[in-house]
């Protein structure tokens, strides 16, 4: 049987190391919450108060089931408003002295092919598009460097090497 956490216990997995947001994700996460707050919850709670006139709770399929919506949306505007509270906004350029920083983007060269990567928070990597967090293996190594720097990287089990070309 899984022990119940307390509400402090649920934000402690909100670390700083997590609450990297860009003023685009910021922006994001508070339109969903006001969207939540003022259209989702009012209708579930309407739908709720109308199942509960129905008469028999036990047996009433459409009460547990709106019970169960509003649950998860509270959920869910708890976990907004929790990352909203938490949050580092991410400065978008380069660090100091021009070194790459959570923000930046950077355009590196790997076997003569040029490759550019967006250091994020982990709560908006998109690997694909080269948005990358900095806890990755290539974001945690470029951290720090400048233009000019080679920086050898171990992918799987061999070394490659990334030659920082280009901050922004």
């Amino acid at each position: 049987m899984q022990t119940p956490k307390r509400k402090s216990e649920q934000t402690r997995r909100y670390n700083d190391d997590d609450n990297y947001l860009t003023p685009e994700k910021i922006q994001e996460l508070k339109n969903e919450l006001e969207r939540l707050e003022q259209q989702i919850r009012p209708k579930v709670v309407e739908d709720l108060t109308a199942a509960r006139e129905m008469g028999d709770l036990s047996e009433n399929a459409a009460y547990s089931y709106a019970k169960g919506r509003l649950a998860g949306i509270d959920r869910r505007l708890f976990e907004i408003n929790e990352k909203l509270k938490n949050a580092i906004v991410i400065q978008r350029g380069a660090g100091e002295n021009g070194a790459v920083c959570i923000g930046s983007t950077v355009t590196v060269r790997i076997n003569n092919q040029e490759r550019i990567f967006e250091i994020t928070g982990s709560q908006e990597t998109d690997p694909g598009s080269g948005r990358i967090s900095h806890r990755s293996p290539v974001g945690s190594a470029l951290l720090g460097h400048i233009i000019g720097d080679i920086v050898q990287i171990k992918i799987t089990d061999h070394k490659v090497d990334y030659e920082i070309i280009k901050i922004i």
